[in-house]
């Protein structure tokens, strides 16, 4: 299976705004999620998924 990747806007708790980012799509719990890193201050990001 090929790694998946997700472009599209993250919201980053630390910085209260949201940023552009690509992020690794994973399957966790049955839900598909992205994980990203801000780019303005490195925080990891979340953004869940619709089902596909």
């Amino acid at each position: 299976m090929a790694d998946e990747t997700w472009t599209g806007e993250f919201y980053c708790v630390k910085c209260r705004e949201k940023r552009e980012a690509t992020g690794d799509v994973v399957v966790s719990n049955g839900r598909r999620m992205a994980k990203g890193v801000c780019p303005e201050c490195s925080t990891k990001l979340n953004r869940i998924l619709g089902k596909a």
